[in-house]
């Protein structure tokens, strides 16, 4: 099943409220996403949902998942994506047909398929945008942001990349053969980066 859901109307005479549009935002830990989706945010009025923030939000807040997720975190693991999925979701009520951008997700084909199962035909997937950094660098900015983050440190860090490389890239790719990939170079500073992340939004209606 392709990650893209229809975005005709359906019924007879009315037609049918649009439905919330979504970003997807890939790339390895430290690439800048979170920074480039606050700029997008500012810019062009999207809301912005990591997926990671919300399961660290989720654990903190004493759910009964909360063990379970911090083992997946401090491991550099992928949460079931059932938690996931579920906590997006949720998030997205909160701000009916709006514009999202999912931060951190999928990150494996099961996230993939546990989205289309989820969400197939109640969101419209523009494009996927990918920032890509060199793992070193990468290193340099997780371990320089000081955000008190359980997953902060060299150990996680080398964790998170491996699991990045072995099963976030290979969706990566599938996105990038259904012409859904929208790539940037973030090795940049921000606002160098934010200047050809702007370009990917302002060709996204018309990119193959």
């Amino acid at each position: 099943m392709e990650a893209v859901v229809s975005t005709q109307s359906t019924g007879g005479g009315s037609q049918a409220d649009p439905k919330p549009e979504v970003v997807f935002v890939l790339g390895p830990p430290g690439a800048g996403k979170g920074t480039q989706c606050q700029k997008i945010v500012e810019k062009y009025g999207y809301t912005h949902l990591s997926a990671g923030d919300l399961l660290r939000a989720e654990r903190a807040s004493g759910s009964a998942d909360g063990d379970l997720i911090e083992s997946h975190i401090t491991g550099g693991t992928i949460v079931p994506v059932e938690i996931t999925v579920k906590l997006i979701a949720n998030a997205m009520k909160k701000v009916p047909n709006g514009k999202f951008l999912i931060d951190g997700f999928p990150r494996n084909e099961d996230n993939v398929k546990g989205w289309d199962e989820g969400m197939d035909g109640k969101v419209d997937l523009k494009f996927v945008l990918f920032y890509e950094c060199e793992e070193e660098e990468c290193l340099r900015r997780a371990l320089g942001r000081n955000q008190g983050r359980s997953d902060d440190n060299v150990e996680s860090f080398r964790k998170r990349i491996q699991t990045y490389v072995n099963s976030t890239m290979p969706i990566v790719n599938k996105f990038k053969g259904e012409g859904l990939l929208r790539s940037i170079d973030s090795s940049g500073d921000p606002d160098s980066v934010f200047i050809l992340t702007q370009k990917c939004f302002g060709g996204a209606s018309n990119e193959q």
